[in-house]
């Protein structure tokens, strides 16, 4: 599993200069990705490299889980009663649909809020600074994080599981 670890540059040399950091101690170029004020982003930051702003995946996979979750629920105990004719195949059934739908409402909601990254660290974004975020397992990020911090990076109170990367 994989951990996301954020840093703070001032100025896109310093972020260039933080990735190859990350890069030379060997974590992947797919696994670096920045976030900056919109303004900074559209001009000067590559696609490849920005990470997205919304919650869309992560709030897919939730809806997906709780909806699945409850229709699995509400089919056990719609077979459980006799009267009903629920066989299990119809709760299977509620279980796919309640998967389904659970993922659609999760997608619509996190299309609409912005990731962990942008919530926790607004101020920064909004002051201009332009966040590395890096996505590594433990032993890559123990070897990046001190070449990192040694281009002027400041890091961030973030280390987080990433279990959609």
């Amino acid at each position: 599993m994989k951990i996301r670890c954020v840093f703070s540059t001032n100025d896109l040399p310093a972020a260039r200069a933080a990735m190859a950091a990350a890069r030379e101690a060997g974590v992947d170029d797919c696994d670096i990705s920045l976030v900056a004020r919109e303004d900074i982003e559209l001009e000067k930051i590559p696609d490849h490299l920005m990470q997205g702003r919304n919650d869309f995946y992560p709030a897919a996979v939730r809806g997906g889980v709780c909806g699945g979750g409850t229709g699995l629920l509400l089919g056990l105990a719609a077979a459980a009663v006799p009267p009903l004719g629920v066989t299990l195949g119809a709760a299977a059934a509620m279980t796919i649909a309640g998967a389904a739908f659970g993922t659609c409402i999760g997608e619509i909601v996190g299309f609409e809020v912005p990731d962990t990254v942008s919530r926790k660290f607004s101020e920064e974004i909004a002051a201009g600074r332009i966040l590395v975020v890096i996505d590594a397992r433990r032993e890559q990020l123990d070897a990046a994080e001190p070449a990192v911090l040694r281009t002027g990076a400041r890091e961030l109170p973030f280390h987080a599981h990433t279990a959609l990367t």
